[in-house]
């Protein structure tokens, strides 16, 4: 199985702790992976564009390395992202024919463009980090279009720190 876990960098997940408990997260899944014997992608997109931080490979607790600096800022190219994803896990199929895949995106949902959900998707996890004070909803409707399991980090037992399996 492949985890490859989107994370969104942008600059709206600086507000109120987003990023730093979707970087928690991101480690957790990385961490959880390894002690399945699974393998881990890291994609990161934000005002950087879109940024492949962890290649296709198995899941190593060194990969934490990658998450902790991680920075946010400007603009949210999610629609850039899942077509990386989606190339990704093309030329995974090339290689390993069968192989199963999961994604996780972590993100508030504030993009002004509608993602498509990458076609070699085994199953889909969206996990939404949207300002609970000021939601715009986005997460839970790219969710049920996906038809894709939508997670809230704190009322689905997601915390920054695992509690949950992949």
């Amino acid at each position: 199985m492949l985890h490859l876990i989107a994370l969104d960098t942008s600059g709206s997940m600086r507000r109120g702790g987003a990023l730093a408990q979707a970087k928690g997260l991101a480690a957790a899944l990385v961490a959880c992976a390894k002690r399945q014997g699974d393998d881990v992608a890291l994609l990161g997109f934000g005002g950087q564009g879109v940024q492949l931080w962890l290649p296709p490979q198995t899941a190593r607790l060194a990969a934490l390395a990658h998450i902790r600096p991680l920075g946010g800022g400007g603009g949210t190219p999610l629609a850039d992202c899942m077509q990386h994803a989606q190339r990704l896990l093309l030329n995974r199929q090339r290689q390993q024919p069968g192989s199963l895949s999961a994604l996780w995106l972590l993100t508030d949902g504030r993009s002004l463009h509608t993602p498509v959900r990458p076609r070699l998707v085994t199953q889909a996890v969206i996990v939404d980090f949207d300002d609970p004070m000021h939601p715009v909803g986005r997460c839970a409707q790219w969710a049920a279009s996906w038809q894709a399991a939508c997670w809230r980090p704190g009322q689905d037992g997601l915390t920054d720190t695992g509690g949950f399996s992949p």
